[in-house]
Parts: C-alpha cells; sequence; structure tokens
C-alpha cells in the first residue's frame, strides 16, 4: 500500500522502534468521524452508519521523516448530542484527540466550536495535542481554512494545548496522511517536554 498503511506484523523490518498512542475521534454527528477511521485503518472507502456507541481500532503508520512506525489505538464515540458527556471518559489518558469537523455544515459550526472547546479544556485533558481534520475540503461550498479556524476559534485553546487545523476528504483520504504526521509530532514534543519535565524535578 503506498500511504503506509498495514496490519502486517513485518511491514515495517527497517524500522528501528515502535511508538504505540491512545487517540480519540471525536465531532459532531455526520462529521465524517467513522469514514476517517476507516479510511486510515482499510486505506479504502467504507460506507457507515451513524455510531451509536463507539468503534475501536488499531491502525499502523509509518512516519517517513521519523523513520519510525507508530500505532494509533483510536477510540471512535459517536457525536449525537446524548452520546456527547461520554466523550470525557474516552479521552481520559489519551496522547491525542482527532476532532474531526463537517466544512459545509456552517450552520453547525457554533455547535462543533462548543463541543471541541468543552472538551480541550476539561481538566484531564489539558495541554493534549488536538488535529482538527476540516473534512469534505473537496465540496465547492466547503468553509475556507481560514474560516474554520475563526469560526472554531482555535487560537482561543490556550496556548498550553497544541493543534493543527488540517483540510480534508476522509471519502478519499486526502489530507489524512499529513494531519496524523503533524499530531504524531505534536505528541512526541509533548512527550520530551513531560521527561525534560520530570527530569528537572529529580535534579532538585
Amino acid at each position: 500500500m503506498g500511504n503506509g498503511f498495514s496490519e502486517q506484523p513485518g511491514f515495517l523490518p527497517s524500522v528501528p522502534f515502535f511508538q504505540s498512542f491512545h487517540m480519540a475521534i471525536l465531532g459532531l454527528d455526520s462529521a465524517g468521524k467513522t469514514t476517517t477511521l476507516y479510511r486510515l485503518r482499510f486505506n479504502e472507502f467504507v460506507n457507515t452508519v451513524p455510531t451509536r456507541g463507539f468503534n475501536a481500532e488499531k491502525v499502523k503508520l509509518s512516519l517517513g521523516g521519523h523513520r519510525s512506525a507508530a500505532t494509533f489505538h483510536f477510540w471512535d464515540v459517536g457525536g449525537q448530542e446524548k452520546l456527547r458527556p461520554l466523550w470525557k471518559s474516552y479521552t481520559r489518558g489519551a496522547d491525542g484527540i482527532v476532532f474531526v469537523v463537517d466544512s459545509v455544515d456552517g450552520e453547525r459550526l457554533e455547535e462543533a466550536k462548543t463541543e471541541l472547546h468543552r472538551i480541550a479544556k476539561t481538566m484531564e485533558n489539558l495541554g493534549v495535542p488536538v488535529l482538527v481534520v476540516a473534512n469534505k475540503q473537496d465540496l465547492r461550498n466547503s468553509l475556507t481554512l481560514a474560516e474554520m479556524e475563526r469560526g472554531l476559534a482555535l487560537k482561543e485553546l490556550g496556548p498550553g494545548t497544541p493543534w493543527h487545523l488540517q483540510p480534508a476528504c476522509a471519502i478519499t483520504g486526502d489530507g489524512l496522511r499529513e494531519g496524523m504526521e503533524k499530531i504524531h509530532d505534536m505528541i512526541l514534543k509533548r512527550r520530551k517536554a513531560q521527561q525534560q519535565l520530570q527530569q528537572q524535578r529529580r535534579k532538585r
């Protein structure tokens, strides 16, 4: 497969080490969360139905710039309003949050912003990297990235929360690989900072 996804154990024999990450995929209902997950998992479009609970998948991804391979354990949680209180259970201990937004649905952008800020600013999630997937960017009437950045108030997430806004199309997979590279970088940077902080505390 050209995009580097595989579930075969010997897929990357030249890679020196493997990393494992706990990820939560969140967003409003019909944003394209499950389509995003299965495009990453199978490298093909899978026709989905609204998620009533959650989907869990393990995705192995080669990251060329780092000569490393990462295993992402994804939890894809339903986005219906009645299910959103459950999100925090799946983000507990998460290394990163993937928040999928429908770029065409401008009427619900404010609702998406509210839910994104609520989960990102939960005490347990402070500082957890956030990848915002601007899904359906292939459609002519989609909002621009600048409009989405303003509408989601991403700069108001706070200086302690790293984030990246990635244009994407979950059906074709365009942009998803680049987005995963970005959140992987943010996670490693955060882990390194945490390790340095621990070392400094030990020296005191």
